[in-house]
């Protein structure tokens, strides 16, 4: 165990990991022109697109834990990059529709190629990706995410 890690809370430990993630993620990313924030919207966008769903901004924002502002402004990045076009929903004359280019596509793609290296590497000590203890981890993350968390609550009680 590392020295970091000795006497550590959970919520550290899982800050620490999703540090060290996002950092391998954007370091390996980089080559292809692209942040760790844009990769997880392109990679989402591009797991939607398989399905044959053009997610709107706010639909993309729900999907990948990021603030709709944000996705916002990366789409638009991402958009004068060509990697991405934005269309107004024909149901919803409001809201934006996403969907990748041809380009963006092809550098997703590479993109997906390089994360899920990295993904090899940091499951390995698990017994790798598709191992039980993996899988296990991943159930767990899902329980996780799917706890609510309302801070909310926490500061009424204390005020009461």
């Amino acid at each position: 165990m590392s020295e970091a890690a000795e006497g550590a809370t959970a919520g550290f430990l899982v800050w620490r990991l999703s540090m060290k993630w996002r950092v391998a993620v954007d370091r390996a990313v980089a080559p292809l022109g692209l942040t760790h924030a844009q990769y997880a919207l392109l990679a989402s966008l591009y797991g939607m697109g398989r399905t044959g769903e053009r997610p709107s901004q706010r639909r993309l924002a729900d999907h990948t834990g990021l603030e709709p502002l944000y996705v916002s402004k990366l789409a638009r990045a991402l958009e004068a990059a060509g990697l991405l076009a934005r269309t107004r929903d024909p149901g919803d004359p409001r809201a934006m529709q996403l969907t990748l280019t041809e380009q963006g596509c092809d550098v997703t793609r590479r993109a997906i190629t390089v994360v899920q290296g990295l993904l090899d590497q940091m499951l390995e000590p698990l017994g790798g990706q598709h191992g039980p203890h993996a899988r296990r981890l991943t159930h767990d993350l899902v329980t996780l995410l799917d706890a609510p968390l309302d801070p909310h609550t926490e500061n009424e009680k204390e005020q009461s």
